[in-house]
């Protein structure tokens, strides 16, 4: 029943640094993954040996020299490898200049120093590597979460074990108690908690349960509810499941987000892409200077040319800009894996210190500022005792109604419905733009807005009616009035409320010096205005199309840089235009994945702050590797020209490379509060 499994999608190959970055010790191939380790300790063994040989036992010289080769042989290997790819491409890089240096030691006969060159360089970056691979593991074990098998239904008593990468859409597979999904796909039957924390980071799990018409919803491109659809990946808890596969293995969102994190590595900050710019005049001018030091101490200072030579060749140690190169990728990798681990894919290093910079921040309202969905926020009866006709009336009409609202008010207020009397609405018509019109008991009944009260009635609506709708109006209300029998029973106000979270967002985030939180959005400017005073935003722009809302980034982005977040859909356009796109509910939607620079896996406004101040905390670690490298080389180089020897240097040069991998590897345990901000989340409406 088992078959053999395929590669995934996305799967982990060899930890290897880019070779643009001036660390591409490839790890793998014949040699093993830990083959620079093993080197850099057998080189570390014959320098040892090669010392004792020459300074402790009584030993033939060729003995101590044989170990010298050796050591520079296992220290070698690997920098020359590195040496000749990056020459070939015209660059010359950290590892050329460790070379030449070590060349130069043997070539005036001081094998014990170039021997220490070389175990120190390979031992530190075999660190280095080995550091670097907690980073690379972090984002590599994504790849492993997804089975490479599915047990799929092919019958009502039969269920048979098959290769992920044999699904098509609309298979219905079988998901075991306690197992990983094997794909994307909406719930068919069962009811279970999936743990979907290593997928969206969302930290409890979550109730699933079967879609009401899963083939309508397949091809359906409204997004469907969180309790309804699975990933690949998770894990299912109790229950048994059966899902409706809705992607293949390949088009997952585990595989999307795997690839994306992978490509984001690759792509350079603006401080990577600078420093790789100084570093193509850095490097040669580091050489000119050395030959500088040569001629200078052989020619002005008349002093032996070997002396000068060596005292060049420390030189070229101490100004080799390895701490320098690898500054900013380490401190990169090491953010994009916390943000994955966070349910926050950044796409690369650019976006994650742009977000960092940003001192604006635009909202889209509806379903990021907003839950998107209407609902019942204010019941305002004629008379306080029609309160409850007013409510049963409503209910008893908007259940038969096919008005855009309707499903709102009868979830809303199917709790406040009295039991007795039972109204029964017949008779139920639509007035386009106006509202409904029905029987209730019997009893004429309208429901609808004041256009069509004035139609109805030209002696216009009652004083006490017109003030709690012109109020309602006020705080970004959509009202309706009810009258039954020509009595006036009252209004009801229906708005898409707020998130639950988002007003304590804004505080997270102008904590975290965000200057200005604006609202944008193509809602009329009355309910822009409500939703960004009731969370306590700084403007609002109500009305916008979306070349509107590029325009309205344009004119943000010139006063400095700003952050667009939305649903990574209709607000496409306005997110490609500003400094960050932020999508929320990625997850769900593969738009948002490919538009977003930074993509929110849940509609959780929440983790918005943690990406903030995530971004800030990189940029911050940037800085201070960039220091620190900046200082080491500024006081080394003085330092070995007036004598230091090749062996300290060394030493300090590859500590200063460790200092700051390690450094950026904090970003790893980064917390600030929580995840999700450390905000209390209510249900949203209708769960």
């Amino acid at each position: 029943m088992s078959t053999t499994a395929k590669a995934r999608p996305g799967t982990a190959g060899p930890t290897r640094h880019s070779a643009d970055d001036g660390h591409g010790h490839g790890h793998g191939g014949l040699l093993g993954p830990r083959a620079e380790m093993v080197f850099a300790i057998t080189s570390g063994l014959t320098y040892a040996g090669g010392m004792l040989a020459r300074y402790i036992f009584d030993s033939p010289p060729w003995l101590a020299t044989t170990l010298f080769l050796a050591t520079y042989f296992f220290g070698g290997f690997f920098t020359v490898r590195t040496a000749v790819h990056t020459v070939r491409r015209g660059r010359f890089e950290v590892d050329f200049l460790m070379l030449v240096a070590a060349v130069g030691a043997a070539a005036v006969g001081k094998w014990a120093e170039g021997s220490v060159l070389l175990f120190l360089f390979s031992l530190g970056h075999a660190l280095e590597e080995y550091a670097m691979s907690r980073a690379q593991r972090s984002i590599s074990a994504l790849a492993e979460l997804a089975p490479r098998t599915a047990f799929i239904r092919r019958g009502p008593d039969t269920v048979e074990e098959i290769d992920v990468d044999a699904l098509t859409v609309g298979d219905v597979i079988v998901v075991r108690p306690n197992s990983r999904l094997s794909a994307d796909g909406i719930v068919v039957a069962g009811v279970s908690a999936v743990d979907e924390s290593a997928v969206t980071g969302e930290s409890m799990p979550v109730e699933k349960q079967p879609a009401p018409d899963p083939g309508a919803a397949l091809t359906s491109n409204t997004p469907l509810p969180e309790a309804q659809r699975v990933f690949a990946g998770t894990l299912n808890g109790s229950g048994v499941l059966e899902v409706m596969v809705t992607s293949r293995a390949s088009d997952s969102t585990l595989a999307r987000v795997i690839a994306m994190v992978r490509d984001a590595e690759t792509q350079k900050s603006p401080t990577q892409r600078f420093i790789d710019r100084f570093q193509l005049f850095y490097v040669p001018a580091v050489i000119l200077g050395v030959l500088a030091v040569i001629a200078f101490g052989a020619w002005v200072l008349t002093e032996p040319f070997t002396d000068s030579f060596y005292r060049g060749m420390v030189v070229l140690v101490a100004a080799s800009p390895c701490a320098l190169a690898i500054a900013t990728p380490s401190a990169v990798l090491a953010g994009v894996a916390r943000a994955a681990q966070a349910g926050i894919l950044a796409k690369g290093g650019g976006p994650l210190e742009s977000l960092g910079r940003v001192k604006s921040i635009a909202f889209d309202k509806t379903g990021t500022l907003t839950w998107g969905q209407p609902r019942v926020t204010d019941i305002e009866p004629a008379r306080p005792e029609l309160r409850e006709q007013l409510v049963a009336t409503l209910y008893a009409v908007e259940s038969f109604s096919d008005h855009p609202l309707a499903s709102a008010i009868t979830r809303d207020l199917a709790p406040l419905v009295p039991a007795e009397p039972e109204l029964t609405a017949t008779q139920v018509n639509s007035v386009t733009g106006r509202g409904v019109t029905a029987l209730v008991n019997g009893v004429a009944t309208e429901i609808g807005n004041t256009t069509m009260y004035y139609e109805l009635d030209p002696d216009g609506l009652p004083t006490a009616i017109l003030t709690t709708v012109d109020r309602l109006h006020a705080a970004g209300r959509t009202t309706m009035i009810v009258r039954s029998g020509g009595v006036y029973l009252g209004v009801v106000g229906v708005m898409d409320t707020p998130r639950a979270e988002a007003a304590a967002v804004m505080d997270h985030l102008r904590a975290l010096g965000i200057s200005d939180l604006i609202v944008i959005s193509g809602d009329n400017q009355r309910v822009a205005d409500a939703v960004a005073d009731g969370l306590g935003l700084d403007a609002a722009h109500g009305g916008l199309l979306p070349e509107d809302k590029v325009d309205m980034i344009g004119r943000l982005r010139a006063e400095g840089g700003t952050a667009m977040v939305g649903d990574g859909v209709n607000d496409a356009p306005a997110m490609v235009n500003s400094s960050v796109g932020i999508a929320m509910g990625a997850s769900g939607s593969a738009v948002a994945l490919e538009t977003a620079d930074v993509a929110l896996m849940t509609d959780d406004i929440g983790r918005l702050p943690f990406a903030v101040a995530l971004s800030r905390r990189t940029a911050a670690i940037i800085r201070q590797n960039l220091t620190v490298a900046l200082i080491i080389v500024a006081g080394l180089v003085p330092a070995t020209l007036i004598g230091l020897p090749i062996g300290p240097a060394v030493f300090i040069h590859e500590g200063s490379t460790l200092l700051v991998v390690c450094n950026a590897l904090r970003l790893l345990r980064f917390r600030r509060g929580t995840e999700h901000a450390g905000i209390d989340h209510e249900s949203r409406p209708g769960s």
